[in-house]
C-alpha cells in the first residue's frame, strides 16, 4: 500500500468542513512549521484565517496555548498514521522504510531540531509537558511494534523503546543539510533505504 498523501503530520487542507477551532489550528500548524515560532504572530493566523484576532484569542489565550496545540495535534497525526503504517502485514524492515519515506519527504524542506529549540524557550514547564506527554506516545507505536516483532521472532531481543528512539534519532540526521542546504543524500528514497539499512544492521544481529 502507497502512502503518497499527506505528509506524515501535516493537517488536511480542507477548509469548509472543519470547524472555526480546527481551522485555527490546522492553519496555524502549517504557518509555524513554514516560518517558525518566533515569526508568526496571532494576527497572522487570523489574517490567514480570515476571522478576528479576538476570534483566533477566544479559542487560544496566548501563542503558547495556540502552539502547543498545534504542535500536539500534529504528533496525534504522527501517531496514526506511524499506527496505520506499522499495522500492515509488510515485513518490520519494509514498514520502517515505508514510515522513514514518509517522515523524510515531510521534513525536507524543515530544520525540527532548530524549529523547537526555538519555540521551547518561550514555553512554560507546562507547555513542554504537553508537547512531551504527545511525543512520549509517537515513540510507543514504534516500540510497540517492534515488541511485536520481537515476540514472533523476527528480531533479536532489544529494549524496545530505546530501539524506537534510535530510529527516530537517524531520521533527525536524514534531515540534515550543509552550509549550502545541501542534504547528505539528494535523493529521499536512496536516503531512506540507507537509514534503514543502517539501522537494521545493529537491530537484527
Amino acid at each position: 500500500m502507497e502512502h503518497k498523501q499527506r505528509p506524515l503530520g501535516r493537517p488536511r487542507q480542507n477548509k469548509n468542513t472543519i470547524s472555526t477551532k480546527d481551522k485555527i489550528v490546522n492553519i496555524a500548524t502549517n504557518l509555524f512549521l513554514n516560518k517558525g515560532y518566533q515569526i508568526v504572530s496571532m494576527d497572522d493566523v487570523a489574517k490567514e484565517c480570515d476571522v478576528t484576532k479576538a476570534t483566533v484569542y477566544y479559542y487560544y489565550a496566548t501563542k503558547a496555548d495556540l502552539f502547543t496545540d498545534a504542535m500536539v495535534q500534529m504528533m496525534v497525526r504522527i501517531r496514526e498514521n506511524m499506527y496505520t503504517i506499522l499495522s500492515t502485514n509488510k515485513p518490520l524492515k519494509e514498514r520502517l522504510l515505508d514510515v522513514a519515506k514518509i517522515h523524510l519527504t515531510a521534513t525536507m524542506d524543515i530544520d525540527i531540531k532548530s524549529f523547537m529549540r526555538d519555540a521551547k524557550i518561550s514555553l512554560s514547564d507546562k507547555h513542554l509537558k504537553q508537547m512531551q506527554d504527545a511525543e512520549d506516545k509517537m515513540y510507543e507505536v514504534l516500540a510497540q511494534t517492534i515488541d511485536k516483532a520481537i515476540q514472533e521472532g523476527e528480531i533479536p531481543k532489544r529494549h524496545t523503546l530505546l530501539s524506537a528512539h534510535a530510529f527516530v534519532a537517524l531520521l533527525y540526521v536524514g534531515d540534515y543539510k550543509d552550509v549550502d542546504q545541501k542534504p547528505l543524500i539528494p535523493d529521499i528514497e536512496d536516503l531512506a533505504q540507507q537509514i534503514v539499512d543502517f539501522y537494521w544492521n545493529g537491530l537484527s544481529k
